[in-house]
């Protein structure tokens, strides 16, 4: 018989090992891994499409944990939830940020924690990130300003809707704009702040749709700002305008919907990118490669393709419903498996206890007695035990005396602390409001030079008009010496004051960062020498010896010209300023640092500068101690030391007093990529300063100069009054004193020339040229444009508009009248060639340009009425939008024949074509054509073809040219 205590301990242990077996799954379970995402916000359908994904893409990985936290528009409440985010334990972090800098010190403090965070929609100014997933928000700018062309073919006026002042606005923006500038017959008239929203935008935008009623397109930042577009229009009565939206998304009231229904052209769709983040997130737990910069693309959704991807969206849906449909089954069928499991679990161990507990129980009889003898002798330790808790009890509340003393204390420290931190934060705030003060200060300052230097070349060219006339004029032979004298010194200072106006001109630019290095490879020896020969005539007269010294033969470097030939000037200027008679220039040209850079150096023998002055020497409009012969204007050394710091190099100097000063230029040899020019930054052909010479002879043309009328556009009287006098011995001559007046005498006269400033109040001048060209009445007349801007973007700027000419303040009155003369004779042999075009052949060009656009529509239209005998100039001019008097100066103007030849020359050569069709009698042609009166119709054929009609016919038939 076995033994009672080993037969209980061989079925417990048979128990144990049964329970141990059903209760072991038959796999491991998977890991669990923790994705924290901080959201800036989670309202709005874009936002919850984004927390969607995310949740489509997590169904599939039940082994994730989703953390979700939503800051609420608060970067402070961001920055605190992504700690939290921390502190749970999260393996990956998915942040959307509220700001780019405010989460700065957040992202560090993961990357220092080891835990890769990726950045959704937005950056930040952090470079430690493991990921970023988003759109290309200035890609959707681009793709907008693409797709608005195409819907407006190229020409008309937009009006822009942009969201608040973020990151995704400025890159929207930036995209739409540079894009546009590629279509020069599209111009953004204005833009309004939605702020995201559909009734924000309204009222601006009522006002601006009023204010500009061409306006055929509208471009909003979001689908819901668009939806604030749709209503505007509506109540306007203006549904013609085309809505291009951002978002795209699906749903009842998003981009889809509105599409589908008409109430926008266009949405852009926008990812929201929850399940690439997630897919990345996934990645780089799995220690997978995985891409850094993730790049979402973006679609247009018109009325092409709104139905196809509304019916993948709603399929999508259905899909992921049947997806979790799936799930909750499978959830509830693993729960019954657990729970039957569970029961048959409980069933064996019942079993296997009620055989353990009868073995045990004899055990357990036997052992009472040996456990209430140790029983009795814990309880005698226990009472000794009991005792040392009461003496520890008592100490503890000594203790938790003195800790509620320390806690007072500290509570009194605390409220210290906040009442320092409050006035910390007051200072800090008062620092920052008087440093924008001084801001505003410091660019009203500038605005104001910047705009009194460009009204100074007004005055400019009343000046240095008259006095270069009288000098160089017909006339200039009779001047007396002490006039001549006096001229020439009115021309030098004159000259003078404009380099003045110059130097704060390029003193404003540096300021704004709108002056740009463009170098070439060159010989710094020899641009260097050219300028000390320029030098060598005034050293002379003021007996100073200038004496070049270069190195080496030669020192080719990357250069800017422009931009260091005025470095240099300023420097010999001073140095011949400042230098008596008899003394000593040197200007040295070497090689520095083993060849990487190179240093000009221009020392001088004069009185040298003071201790006192050498720390202020480079500041704008200082000046020292100077001698009465050498007065400056405290400009020239601080615009060359900006200049010089704007090339990459340095200016330096050295000093004694008595002795001579040395100035030392130092540049790379070398320059950057983005400082180099390019074929496309190539100088104008044409600038302000050089323009080029046009030749006498070449204004001879068909028109003579006293039918031919010039338009003056000129809001300054005195300007408008010189030009048009200088104009007027040679040409008829209308003035305007502002665009909106001249723009409708241009459509009244349609001059053959017109002469305009650029800088006028209400309409400008880029705008007057623009609405010339747009305008088929006036697009041909050719526009000298007049301006005080002289900078080469603005340059560019006017002949993009337009602009045939581009004259700067103050300008040669004889190069004007040449200019005038050159345009008038080169409009003449265009008209010649449409003429001769037009008569050659009549099919109609790839590529018209605006003229050749309006004689295709004028024959249109009288080829829609050849058969009427009656028709008026009248009738044709109102089909075409003109005045009678417009539609005959216009032809005029491009063909050189009036209206009625015109037409007649379009009836002809319709009727050369049915004149080869046999089946049509002479007499049928003729009542094709519009002729009413058969003999009419053969003697108009033979006075310009030399044929009568039925000879014409005859020859074709015998098949002779």
């Amino acid at each position: 018989m076995r033994c009672p205590i080993c037969l209980s301990r061989v079925l417990v242990s048979l128990g144990l090992l049964g329970l141990v077996t059903m209760c072991t799954p038959a796999t491991p379970p998977r890991p669990i891994y923790r994705i924290g995402f901080s959201q800036s916000v989670s309202s709005g359908d874009w936002r919850q499409a984004m927390l969607a994904g995310m949740e489509r893409e997590l169904a599939f990985h039940p082994e994730i944990q989703f953390l979700m936290r939503d800051a609420q528009s608060s970067s402070q409440r961001q920055q605190q939830q992504i700690h939290d985010l921390l502190q749970a334990g999260a393996d990956v972090l998915i942040v959307a940020p509220n700001e780019e800098q405010a989460l700065s010190s957040a992202i560090e403090e993961a990357y220092r924690r080891g835990v890769p965070v990726i950045l959704l929609d937005r950056h930040t100014t952090s470079p430690h990130y493991a990921a970023y997933v988003g759109g290309d928000n200035t890609g959707v700018g681009a793709a907008a300003a693409r797709y608005a062309a195409q819907l407006l073919r190229q020409r008309g006026q937009i009006v822009e809707i942009t969201g608040s002042s973020s990151s995704v606005t400025k890159e929207r923006h930036n995209g739409f704009v540079q894009t546009l500038r590629a279509y020069p017959q599209m111009r953004v008239v204005g833009a309004v702040s939605g702020d995201w929203g559909t009734t924000a935008l309204q009222p601006a935008l009522t006002e601006l749709l009023r204010n500009y009623p061409e306006t055929r397109l509208i471009f909003a930042h979001s689908d819901l700002m668009a939806q604030g577009a749709y209503e505007v229009c509506r109540k306007l009565g203006r549904e013609d305008i085309r809505i291009i939206g951002v978002d795209g998304l699906a749903g009842a009231g998003n981009g889809l919907e509105m599409v589908q229904q008409g109430r926008s052209t266009a949405s852009l769709f926008y990812s929201p990118g929850g399940e690439e983040a997630i897919r990345v997130a996934l990645r780089i737990l799995h220690h997978q490669a995985y891409e850094r910069e993730n790049i979402l693309g973006t679609i247009v959704i018109d009325s092409t393709n709104a139905l196809t991807l509304q019916q993948q969206a709603a399929k999508l849906t259905s899909q992921q419903e049947g997806i979790e449909q799936q799930q909750l089954l499978l959830r509830t069928l693993q729960a019954t498996y657990a729970s039957q499991r569970t029961v048959l679990y409980g069933l064996v161990i019942s079993l296997l206890a009620a055989v353990g507990l009868g073995a045990s129980a004899w055990r357990a009889a036997r052992n009472n007695r040996r456990i209430n003898q140790q029983l009795a002798r814990q309880n005698e330790a226990n009472d000794a035990i009991n005792q040392e808790l009461v003496r520890q009890n008592e100490a503890n509340d000594v203790i938790n005396q003195e800790l509620v003393r320390q806690n007072a204390a500290n509570d009194v420290i605390n409220q210290q602390l906040s009442t320092q931190n409050e006035e910390i934060r007051a200072q800090r705030n008062q620092l920052a409001e008087l440093a924008e003060q001084a801001r505003r200060e410091t660019e009203a300052k500038l605005r104001f030079f910047t705009n009194f230097s460009h009204e100074l070349r007004t005055p400019l060219t009343l000046i240095m008009g008259p006095v270069e006339e009288m000098l160089t004029g017909r006339n200039s032979t009779a001047l007396q010496p002490t006039h001549r004298h006096d001229l020439g010194l009115i021309r030098r200072n004159t000259q003078r004051l404009l380099q003045l106006v110059n130097q704060l001109l390029d003193f404003r630019k540096i300021e704004v960062g709108k002056m740009a290095v463009q170098a070439y490879e060159e010989d710094v020896v020899a641009f260097v020498r050219e300028l000390v020969e320029t030098f060598e005539p005034a050293a002379r007269v003021q007996q100073v010896g200038l004496t070049f010294v270069p190195v080496e033969p030669a020192l080719p470097a990357w250069v800017d010209r422009n931009v260091l030939d005025k470095v240099f000037f300023n420097l010999l200027s001073n140095a011949l300023k400042y230098t008596p008679r008899g003394g000593q220039i040197t200007v040295r040209v070497q090689p520095d640092d083993e060849g990487r850079t190179l240093q000009v150096q221009v020392a001088d023998t004069g009185r040298g500068i003071r201790p006192q002055d050498s720390p202020h020497i480079f500041e704008w409009f200082y000046q020292g101690e100077q001698p009465a012969t050498a007065k400056g204007s405290g400009m020239g050394l601080a615009l060359a030391q900006g200049l010089v710091r704007l090339h990459q190099g340095q200016l330096t100097f050295s000093s004694q007093v008595g002795q001579g000063s040395t100035f030392t230029v130092t540049l790379p040899r070398e320059l950057p990529r983005e400082l180099r020019a390019t074929d496309a930054a190539a100088p104008l052909a044409f600038s302000l300063d050089e323009p080029l010479v046009v030749p006498a002879g070449d204004a001879e043309g068909p028109v003579s100069e006293a039918e031919a009328l010039v338009l003056v556009i000129e809001d300054n009287a005195d300007v408008n009054e010189f030009v048009a006098r200088k104009l007027r011995p040679h040409f008829r001559v209308q003035s305007a004193t502002d665009g909106k007046t001249g723009l409708q005498l241009a459509l009244e006269l349609i001059p053959d020339l017109i002469v305009c400033d650029v800088m006028m109040p209400g309409l400008s001048g880029l705008e007057v040229v623009a609405r010339l060209r747009a305008d088929w009445r006036t697009s041909h007349v050719p526009v000298i444009l007049l301006t005080a801007r002289n900078a080469p973007e603005q340059q560019v700027e006017g002949v993009q508009a337009g602009a045939d000419v581009y004259l700067t303040k103050p300008f040669n009155p004889a190069f004007l009248l040449e200019s005038v003369r050159t345009l008038l004779a080169n409009r003449a042999r265009q008209r010649e060639h449409l003429s001769r075009q037009l008569v050659a052949t009549t099919e109609t060009p790839a590529a018209p340009n605006p003229d050749q656009a309006f004689i295709q529509a004028l024959t249109a239209q009288v080829e829609t009425d050849l058969t009427r005998t009656d028709l008026t100039v009248e009738e044709l001019a109102h089909a075409l939008g003109f005045s009678r008097m417009q539609l005959y100066r216009k032809v005029k103007a491009v063909l050189g024949t009036s209206i009625t030849d015109f037409i007649q020359s379009v009836r002809l050569q319709k009727a050369c074509e049915l004149l080869r069709d046999e089946t049509l009698s002479v007499t049928a042609v003729a009542y094709e054509v519009g002729y009413a009166s058969h003999s009419y119709f053969s003697n108009s054929f033979k006075a310009r073809y030399g044929l009568a009609p039925s000879e014409f016919r005859a020859r074709h038939q015998a098949g002779v040219s």
